[in-house]
């Protein structure tokens, strides 16, 4: 038998009951990091328990949308659950993503239950210098 000390563990285990887990229609959140990493801009989710075929990513315009599911594991009869703490259901979360990413060439990984998706800069955001011309290097725009 499992015994528990933390009082605060138990509220947020019966505020999820109360809440229901996520559905397609009304997802939990989860949780994420994001960071640029030289020429990238990188998105971690935290989906642990989630096998990678339950994991739908999609991209529409500046809309990144990751929605993830998370399903009871199949048990055998005699096996009777002592506690549950793990939500099950849906996952779902939505970035827009800046005009200075390159959203056709988004690589996603998957690893030990965090989705890794990198995003390049696209070449028009990044720094570059600008020459500038001397004398009759200019051109005067007459309109």
């Amino acid at each position: 038998m499992l015994m528990r000390t933390d009082p605060f563990r138990e509220l947020d285990r019966l505020a999820q009951q109360l809440m229901g887990p996520g559905t397609w229609s009304k997802p939990s959140a989860m949780p994420m990091d994001a960071y640029r990493e030289g020429d990238e801009y990188v998105v971690a989710f935290d989906l642990p328990g989630v096998t990678a075929d339950a994991i739908d990513i999609d991209v529409e315009r500046n809309m990144l949308t990751v929605k993830a599911e998370r399903r009871p594991m199949a048990k055998a009869d005699d096996v009777q659950m002592e506690l549950s703490e793990r939500p099950l259901g849906a996952f779902s979360r939505q970035i827009v993503l800046a005009d200075t990413l390159d959203t056709e060439h988004i690589q996603a990984d998957y690893d030990a239950g965090v989705l890794t998706l990198r995003i390049p800069i696209a070449e028009r955001a990044k720094p570059r210098k600008i020459s500038i011309g001397v004398g009759s290097g200019h051109k005067e725009i007459a309109g």
